[in-house]
């Protein structure tokens, strides 16, 4: 609380507290007081008020009727003895008057004295400097206290070049006034959510040895027109302050997106002058100042053109999800004084876990390592880390959710489908484990791994992934003789990918190599409105209704031609619930015509 509101407080509300109030008497009352010999003394004034003591200690007030001018008061109360005073109202006391003014002196006083500290602090006055809120909310790091360093961030070392010229600037910057090059002003690293911006920023500033200043950009914008534009400049002043010296700004996408897309006022408008007051102060950075803004987003297609011209944001530096070898590095740095287990492969789940950030990765080996706890264990086996990858990508395992003896059955059948289609189809990946146990909302998964990450996906593997989708569907017919809504994530997935084979990567004979991008709002089409005609669009239904048709037939034909290895598999799924992919292929061995040698086609990765 504010000195000032605390000094206004004792001014008026103790004094109010510690004054005992005095007894409201009528003038009957009054003389009957008087009457009975209960008053002890009274001042009259000239106006007919009445104040004085109770023969007890309690104070009382009166009003004498004027009008009435009663003659006979003044014996009564000589009468009962009472001590009679009287007031004259014209006459005035300076010291009372002083004491009226004395509080809205102390209060002017306490406000100019908060104004001139904050305003010298803040360098911001008025409402804004007075309450704090024009304040920089930047946590600051110091450089003597120890920070991360490139070390402690496994792989990504294009990534790590990039930004090592920022460290050199800040380690030798008459380097560069010798040569007469400038250093850069801002980076921007862009990357999805978990991949290690802001540690990347940190390690940095660690191995520059420099301040490090990290706000988020939602920490600019507040209710108050005008309070993120102060926030700017006190940002920009302590660092200059203590330059050489980095400055963070997280999620720079809550102040920097396009200026003029919001189409209102008010919050939008406090958005706006920041990002103005941000790209003023980047404009004015003289050369070798030594201060170095690093900014980080995941949606740097939001950001405003500004922000990325040659003067502000001189390097971009991309850091995307690792790949296999990176992410046995990063589960290494996070099995650190863990205790894992002889039967612990981390190049083995790094295979496992495609897709997974830095952050998911590190917590995968917690999940692991709470598992382990739990199991009243100390160390952590292979298992622990398979249960907390389930864990994470399908739910917890909730034992209440049994299936009855029909649908179990059911789920059985389903699953052996997808996985005895991935099996013997030629592009598909291998399959790893398969689980007719309820965990989340899947009653069973099929569990497909890649043998190594691919970046371009051909036609015929993405054909081969719709079969394995609809093979859960075609088990089902060929089985229980009709479908059931077991299919609907598969039906999902799969129109997703059919769709995207017609529409995005030119994979439909009949519209042919034309591309119109995702669905949904952009900048430039605020609506969502489809880029073609209505009759493209029947067209492109058509195409994906063609697609679904083909794969379930291509999938209902291998299991109809394999209805035994189908029957042998479903089977052992209901004996043991839960078998991984060696087990599926001796199943499938024990029929040798019927299956293809493991690795004679070429296997790819799931699309993204």
């Amino acid at each position: 609380m504010p000195i000032w509101l605390l000094g206004l407080v004792a001014l008026y509300a103790v004094p109010a507290l510690l004054t005992p109030s005095a007894q409201v008497l009528g003038y009957s009352d009054f003389v009957a007081q008087v009457t009975a010999d209960k008053v002890a003394t009274a001042t009259i004034s000239g106006t007919g008020a009445v104040s004085g003591t109770l023969v007890g200690g309690a104070t009382y007030t009166s009003q004498v009727p004027t009008a009435l001018a009663d003659p006979g008061l003044a014996p009564l109360l000589a009468a009962h003895r009472v001590a009679v005073s009287a007031t004259n109202p014209g006459a005035t006391s300076w010291g009372a008057v002083l004491l009226s003014f004395l509080p809205y002196v102390l209060i002017i006083g306490l406000g100019l004295w908060w104004l001139r500290r904050s305003s010298r602090r803040l360098g911001a006055g008025g409402l804004g400097g007075m309450m704090g809120v024009g304040a920089s909310k930047a946590k600051v790091y110091d450089e003597s206290k120890p920070g991360a360093r490139f070390a402690d961030i496994a792989g990504y070392e294009g990534s790590k070049t990039e930004v090592m010229e920022v460290v050199d600037f800040l380690r030798n910057p008459e380097r560069y006034r010798r040569a007469g090059a400038k250093g850069p002003k801002g980076v921007l690293m862009i990357g999805p959510p978990g991949t290690g911006k802001t540690l990347f920023a940190r390690a940095v500033a660690g191995e520059a040895g420099v301040p490090f200043f990290s706000i988020s950009g939602s920490g600019f914008v507040e209710m108050f027109v005008g309070v993120g534009a102060s926030r700017v400049r006190s940002l920009f002043e302590d660092a200059r302050a203590q330059a050489p010296s980095i400055i963070f700004i997280d999620e720079i996408d809550a102040i920097g997106g396009r200026r003029g897309s919001g189409g209102g006022f008010g919050s939008n408008d406090e958005r706006e002058q920041t990002l103005n007051q941000l790209l003023s102060e980047m404009d004015g950075f003289e050369a070798g100042s030594g201060v170095v803004v690093i900014a980080a987003t995941n949606r740097a297609e939001s950001l405003d053109a500004a922000l990325l011209r040659p003067g502000r944001f001189d390097r971009t530096v991309e850091i995307p999800l690792p790949n296999q070898a990176e992410r046995a590095a990063i589960l290494a740095i996070h099995a650190r004084g863990k205790d894992l287990g002889a039967d612990v492969d981390l190049g083995a789940v790094a295979r496992g876990t495609p897709g997974f950030s830095g952050a998911d990765l590190a917590n995968l080996v917690n999940e692991a390592a709470i598992n382990a706890v739990r199991a009243d264990r100390d160390v952590v086996t292979a298992a622990d880390i398979d249960a907390a990858r389930d864990r994470l990508l399908l739910g917890r395992r909730d034992s209440s959710n049994a299936l009855l003896p029909g649908e179990k059955r059911a789920v059985a059948v389903h699953e052996a489908g997808h996985a005895l289609v991935a099996a013997l189809s030629p592009h598909a990946d291998p399959v790893a484990k398969i689980t007719i146990l309820p965990r989340g909302a899947a009653l069973g998964v099929t569990e497909q791994l890649p043998l190594s990450e691919r970046h371009l996906y051909p036609q015929s593997y993405l054909t081969d992934s719709l079969a394995v989708r609809m093979g859960g569907r075609a088990a089902e017919e060929a089985v229980l003789g009709e479908a059931s809504t077991g299919a609907a994530n598969d039906l999902a997935s799969a129109t997703e990918l059919a769709t995207r084979m017609v529409r995005e990567w030119g994979l439909s004979p009949r519209l042919g190599p034309v591309g119109y991008g995702p669905d949904g709002a952009t900048h430039d089409n605020p609506l969502g409105a489809r880029p073609y005609a209505e009759q493209t669009q029947r067209a492109v239904d058509e195409e994906v209704a063609r697609l679904l048709r083909e794969a379930e037939e291509a999938a209902g034909a291998i299991l109809r031609d394999h209805r035994d290895v189908l029957d042998r598999l479903t089977a052992v799924l209901l004996e043991r619930e839960t078998i991984d992919g060696a087990t599926l292929e001796a199943i499938i061995a024990e029929r040798p015509a019927a299956v293809r040698p493991v690795g004679s086609a070429p296997r790819g990765g799931l699309p993204v």
